[in-house]
């Protein structure tokens, strides 16, 4: 599975991974990016996620385009041992992208273009 982040040079983007639990037993996951841009990736949230039995949780990602270059990462959900059951290990990629570019500010100046 592919996340993919594009937007503006410098904008901030979050995006949500649902994890289900399907089963009669809690489930926990430590969560680590890794990969060439992994540092520029982070989870707001924290890296630990635990999903009850039965029902569903979320893992936060956030990204803030900083350079013209694609960024690439991996999301790695590794489970913990709860209740003696083992969930199994996720991965994600995650692939950013710069769709446009808008200025910050503009600034006006005024000097000669030429001068003997």
């Amino acid at each position: 599975n592919t996340i993919e982040f594009s937007g503006a040079l410098h904008a901030t983007i979050v995006k949500q991974v649902l994890l289900k639990n399907p089963s009669n037993y809690t489930l926990a996951y430590n969560v680590i990016l890794v990969g060439r841009d992994a540092h520029d990736f982070s989870l707001p949230k924290g890296n630990t996620v635990t999903i009850p039995a039965g029902r569903q949780g979320f893992v936060n990602v956030e990204f803030t385009i900083r350079f013209l270059h694609p960024a690439e990462a991996v999301l790695l959900l590794i489970s913990n041992k709860v209740d003696g059951i083992d969930g199994a290990t996720m991965t994600f990629s995650l692939k950013a992208e710069v769709k446009s570019i808008e200025p910050l500010g503009i600034i006006r100046c005024r000097s000669p273009c030429y001068e003997l």
